[in-house]
């Protein structure tokens, strides 16, 4: 994932963008009114239902790097997916895509993703490879590292591609980090007031939050790196304060 500048606690506010959904209910739905045929065999795989335990859900990490932070002008240079359950991550069948974005290539994002001028030249558009990509991602819940990012970039490639967007369940594992050292309502406002600085210092980046859970560093910002160390974060949050048995619509956002 590409650097978020001054992407911390303060800025990520719970139900921001997201209303609660019956996602078992509303794939079956997308299933008959989706117009692109694979949006319609991807919703029609269907998605488990919000009671299900959370160890009996299959899980996709999934992680983008784009040519700058907008996706109204930037574009996607490679997306990373890896499988996942509470308790394996399968690394051995991880799939990593270089794209050659809609838009040129930003000198400036090269040294955060990697990717090159030479790279893309004759990489696949995103549409080449959204027919594979969505035959990986179907049956499984998205896990991702602050879900502005990818799902606004998916949606806005879509958008140019097949004019229509896409709906899914993502667990945050910057969402679950937040819900921490989030004031709740019920303290009073002088407990509020000494308690804000404290909370605004604390950084839910990927980095900083893998290590509170003593987790190893990584190098940042290639996607399929980025999308094993948010699978190796849920995992952690999972078992230090959640449990196996947590239902699956607790840990969406």
């Amino acid at each position: 994932m590409l650097h978020v500048s001054h992407l911390d606690l303060k800025e990520i506010k719970k139900g921001d963008d997201f209303e609660p959904i019956d996602w078992y209910a509303r794939f079956k739905v997308l299933s008959n009114t989706a117009k692109d045929h694979r949006l319609k065999k991807f919703y029609g795989a269907g998605v488990l239902a919000g009671h299900t335990p959370i160890d009996q859900v299959p899980l996709m990490a999934l992680d983008i790097e784009t040519t700058g932070l907008n996706p109204n002008v930037d574009g996607i240079v490679s997306v990373g997916i890896i499988p996942m359950s509470t308790q394996i991550i399968q690394s051995s069948y991880a799939k990593h895509w270089v794209i050659n974005p809609h838009v040129p290539l930003v000198d400036e994002s090269v040294p955060f993703h990697g990717i090159t001028h030479s790279q893309v030249k004759n990489a696949p558009t995103f549409e080449m490879i959204l027919e594979e990509l969505l035959q990986a991602l179907s049956g499984h819940v998205m896990v991702v590292h602050c879900r502005v990012i990818e799902r606004s970039f998916i949606n806005q490639a879509l958008k140019r591609v097949i004019h229509e967007t896409i709906e899914m369940p993502m667990i945050d594992t910057m969402e679950l980090e937040a819900r921490l050292y989030r004031q709740p309502s019920t303290l009073s406002w002088m407990q509020r007031l000494f308690k804000t600085k404290q909370s605004e210092s604390i950084s839910i980046r990927l980095a900083a939050s893998r290590a509170r859970y003593g987790l190893p560093m990584y190098k940042p910002h290639h996607a399929v790196t980025d999308a094993l160390a948010t699978a190796e974060l849920l995992q952690a949050q999972i078992a230090y304060r959640f449990s196996h048995n947590t239902r699956l619509d607790e840990l969406l956002v």
